[in-house]
């Protein structure tokens, strides 16, 4: 039976003495606070004694009990919590939450050590309830209510229910298969946004983008049914002095193209477009929890697909930027379309920071793992801002090896200005692909530059979406307001 989980907030903790199940989650210290006991209606020695049950380990553990006909789990997190990690634990909770994803209304109070954490914490809520389900059968709806729980109260994070909508957007978009969400599908995605935040909207699509020199979007998505649409959604309230622009890559699927994809690598391919999720998810939430500034969100949608028009190894094509490439891999696609949407926005936009965010590299996977994004950046105060705002998120980021004048060479094409995939793959490869795109940015008076690479957190353990960037976004989006 499919079910549909709304989500609501409360600061207040009395209903859920009623609710027929419900999760307290957090750090062992944090759950012997009597005001959860008392506001889930278990007895203290009970509550105690689940407590000595608990041993959370490095990844968190529950224990349940009853109260009647009531479920009541408690979920502690883990205590151990490196530099390099999130103080949140936010990695922790949606396996935690997957204790309550049933089909019955139920409560999650978050035990928060400080208020900072209360937007880490609740977009790893979201993460653990995802909206996407074709099971068969008659819709089921129902409730889960949420509220968190500092040492001084209820926190205020007003930025927390449009963020959760905004990530639980993002992993629906990404679960959805590519039948349903192919490039016209995706289009009309941003098409309602734009139109519930009231942002305008910009659409060049098709043979629009091979008239208007977007090659690489243009190339890499001409074989598909649906084609390729460079996107772009743009908030400008009165009064902004500075514009932000983001660039999601948005491949609706990915089959490698004549490099195709084999030995079970194309399976789960229709999140190759996570970027322009996190990218789409995050500008919706950002315009509404009032950003002052000018907000550029940039989709470069397209499928890689195969047919008598796919682009071929050998191929050279002219980006946006009006470099050449010679293509030796097609499946190195997505720096490709990043190429175009950074250059564009460059041109059309003049951003004093771009960010692009990328399912880019399966050797992301191997240099930062599948809680860490990698980044790459031209500029260090904007590289330590996003390791701090990842951190303070739930959504950890780790700097690759930023040294153009060590990659630029891997490209190096004797019949064009560069190729698009590497010539030595054990030669910092993310740091590469991250540099291709760089390759693309003006030569004069380029903007503050930093390449996400989403490749590892942007899947779940069980292959679903994470929403991963949404939380970075806002949270650059903030500091840099």
């Amino acid at each position: 039976m499919p079910t549909h989980t709304d989500i609501q907030f409360t600061a207040d903790l009395q209903p859920f003495a009623n609710l027929p199940q419900v999760l307290v989650i957090g750090r062992k210290q944090r759950l012997a606070d009597p005001r959860l006991r008392d506001a889930v209606g278990i007895d203290e020695s009970t509550w105690n004694a689940m407590l000595d049950d608990c041993d959370p380990g490095d990844e968190g553990s529950s224990v349940e009990t009853r109260a009647g006909t009531r479920r009541v789990i408690l979920g502690a997190l883990p205590d151990a919590c490196s530099r390099h990690n999130s103080p949140s634990r936010a990695w922790a909770i949606p396996s935690l939450v997957e204790t309550v994803a049933n089909q019955k209304d139920a409560g999650v109070i978050l035990a928060l050590e400080s208020g900072e954490m209360a937007l880490a914490s609740a977009l790893a809520v979201a993460r653990g309830l995802p909206l996407f389900d074709q099971h068969s059968g008659e819709r089921n709806t129902r409730t889960v209510t949420l509220a968190a729980l500092g040492p001084d109260g209820p926190p205020e994070e007003l930025r927390a229910p449009a963020a959760l909508d905004a990530v639980r957007l993002a992993c629906r978009l990404f679960d959805t298969p590519t039948a349903e969400l192919h490039t016209d599908a995706f289009v009309e995605e941003a098409r309602a946004v734009a139109e519930e935040v009231g942002a305008a909207i910009t659409v060049i699509r098709g043979e629009e983008l091979r008239d208007g020199g977007f090659g690489g979007l243009w190339n890499v998505g001409k074989a598909a049914e649906h084609p390729p649409a460079l996107v772009a959604l743009v908030h400008e309230p009165e009064g902004a002095s500075r514009t932000v622009a983001w660039v999601g890559k948005g491949m609706v699927y990915d089959t490698g193209g004549l490099s195709l994809k084999v030995g079970g690598h194309m399976a789960t391919m229709k999140g190759d477009m996570g970027g322009a999720a996190a990218v789409l998810g995050a500008f919706k939430a950002a315009v509404q929890s009032g950003f002052p500034h000018k907000l550029v969100a940039v989709l470069c949608l397209a499928e890689n697909a195969i047919g008598p028009k796919s682009y071929r190894p050998d191929d050279i094509i002219t980006c946006y930027s009006g470099k050449t490439v010679e293509v030796n891999n097609t499946d190195a696609e997505g720096r490709l379309v990043l190429a175009d949407g950074v250059a564009w926005a460059c041109a059309e936009h003049k951003p004093e920071v771009l960010v692009d965010v990328a399912t880019l590299t399966g050797a992301a996977l191997i240099a930062t793992g599948k809680t860490h994004a990698g980044i790459y950046s031209n500029d260090e105060e904007l590289e330590r801002m996003a390791i701090e705002c990842g951190q303070r998120v739930g959504e950890p980021v780790h700097p690759f090896v930023y040294a153009p004048e060590l990659f630029r060479k891997e490209f190096k094409s004797k019949v064009a200005d560069m190729k698009n995939s590497v010539k030595d793959r054990m030669n910092a490869q993310s740091s590469c692909a991250g540099q291709f795109v760089g390759n693309h940015l003006p030569e004069d008076d380029p903007p503050r530059w930093l390449h996400v690479d989403i490749a590892g957190p942007a899947w779940t353990g069980n292959d679903r979406g994470s929403g991963f960037g949404v939380g970075l976004l806002l949270e650059l989006a903030t500091a840099l307001s």
